[in-house]
């Protein structure tokens, strides 16, 4: 028996595979989870989540601020045609 790796790292993700795997069992959203569903998942949070910081970074840098603050994560979304549809 090797080391441990975790599905995220399997994977090549930051966000935590197994966190999801467990929010989506305990959730009830169905009686059974299969073994991709969260691996899917996990990814397409954090393909959203990159998207929105890349933005409001972009927002923050306009206003000529280092932090990303709540008004420039709306900026971001309101300004994006997809992310505001969404």
């Amino acid at each position: 028996g090797g080391k441990s790796v975790s599905r995220s790292k399997k994977a090549g993700l930051q966000f935590p595979v197994g966190r999801v795997h467990r929010y989506l069992k305990n959730g009830k959203y169905a009686t059974r989870v299969g073994a991709g569903a969260p691996v899917y998942l996990a990814a397409v949070l954090e393909y959203l989540s990159a998207e929105v910081l890349e933005l409001a970074g972009n927002a923050a840098r306009d206003n000529k601020k280092s932090r990303i603050i709540p008004r420039h994560v709306q900026l971001a979304v309101r300004n994006d045609e997809e992310l505001n549809k969404l």
